[in-house]
């Protein structure tokens, strides 16, 4: 009966989290040096975040003009094509919109701020932008972790 049961359990696992090559054989296992690449990628890209994190303002900076970050956008681009057709193909897109997004808020914030009007707005918007990093760093390393694909 407890073999049964831990059987049923087990298959109901199966189906909760499928493989994604089950689901799509087209996707392919990635290498191990490419999974190593991504939690680099995430590491650059929290290190740099973590370290603005005295205020929400400071991370969206220092996600965007810090080092760590700007070697993990290159290092993205030039390993991106090494991963399509896994599952870190959508990771690897994953922060570089990130990336890119946060830049453009960080723009529309710093034109905003040059009023004396939009102050208030800009410092929303920068606070909205170093918050929604956070999240997709958290989010992304989650997902990796589980060998899960990110929602593109």
């Amino acid at each position: 009966m407890l073999a049964q049961v831990l059987i049923y359990v087990s298959t109901l696992k199966q189906i909760a989290e499928p493989n994604m090559t089950e689901i799509n054989p087209a996707i392919q296992e990635p290498k191990d040096g490419e999974i190593t690449l991504a939690y680099i990628i995430y590491g650059l890209h929290a290190f740099s975040a973590l370290s603005g994190v005295l205020s929400p303002l400071l991370v969206v900076t220092t996600f965007l003009t810090g080092w760590p970050s700007i070697i993990a956008v290159i290092l993205t681009y030039a390993k991106r094509d090494d991963v399509k057709g896994t599952f870190l193909e959508s990771h690897f897109k994953w922060t570089l919109h990130t990336f890119w997004f946060a830049l453009i808020w960080v723009l529309i914030g710093g034109f905003l701020f040059i009023t004396i009007i939009g102050l208030p707005v800009a410092i929303i918007i920068w606070v909205g932008a170093g918050l929604w990093i956070l999240y997709r760093i958290i989010r992304g390393l989650l997902n990796l972790i589980s060998e899960q694909p990110m929602p593109i």
